[in-house]
Formats: structure tokens, C-alpha cells, sequence
């Protein structure tokens, strides 16, 4: 386990070896939340990344809710 230092501009240098193991790159962005034991970041995803995830995915819902079904 590595260790970094809170800077006086309240900025943090993650160490190579996680920037490598995890391929961040400069720029990236990041979610960041307080949790039950610390700070976690998650990074963000661009909306392209979500591309073809649904891929295959029946989006027939005939069988579950039809017109005469809405409010």
C-alpha cells in the first residue's frame, strides 16, 4: 500500500504504480463520496463507453404491460 500527501491547494498525487494498474489518464474525471471508512473515488464513464452494453437485451415488454395497462 502506497501513501500520498494532501497538498496546501487540498489536491491529492495518486501513486504511478495505482495511476498504471487502474490506466487513469490526465483529465480524467472522477465521482468522489464520503463513505463508512474514507473518501471513494469512482471514475466516470463517458456516455460513449455505454455504447452496445445492452447488446442482445430483449426490449419486448408486450408480454408485460400493454397500452390498456397505463395510468
Amino acid at each position: 500500500m502506497e501513501t500520498t500527501t494532501l497538498s496546501t491547494k487540498y489536491q491529492l498525487v495518486l501513486p504511478k504504480a495505482l495511476r498504471e494498474s487502474m490506466n487513469f489518464k490526465p483529465g480524467q474525471r472522477f465521482m468522489v463520496r464520503a463513505s463508512e471508512h474514507g473518501i471513494e473515488m469512482l471514475p466516470c464513464e463517458p456516455v460513449s463507453a455505454l455504447r452496445g452494453f445492452l447488446e442482445g437485451a430483449d426490449t419486448c415488454l408486450d408480454d408485460i404491460r400493454t397500452r390498456d395497462d397505463r395510468v
